[in-house]
């Protein structure tokens, strides 16, 4: 029973550990991509003016907005 107990410690500890590393990948995934939305957001914003331009601005935000928090889970599998 000790012996058993002792696995299973030493597989939690490595679980915690691997559940760390992929939890700071995630972030810097995160961050990645709101630094990339931003600059998106950005020059999506100089071309403004046009009115064609308008309409597409609307549904990349949507689309980049909904799948970052999807993409850094992804990937972190």
């Amino acid at each position: 029973m000790e012996r058993l107990n002792t696995e299973l410690y030493y597989q939690n500890c490595h679980i915690m550990k691997e559940n760390e590393r992929l939890r700071k990948k995630a972030q810097i995934l995160n961050q990645e991509n709101q630094a990339l939305l931003s600059q998106l957001k950005q020059k999506l914003s100089n071309g403004a003016g046009n009115s064609k331009t308008n309409a597409p601005n609307n549904m990349l935000d949507l689309n980049l907005g909904s799948g970052s928090s999807q993409n850094a889970s992804n990937s972190s599998n």
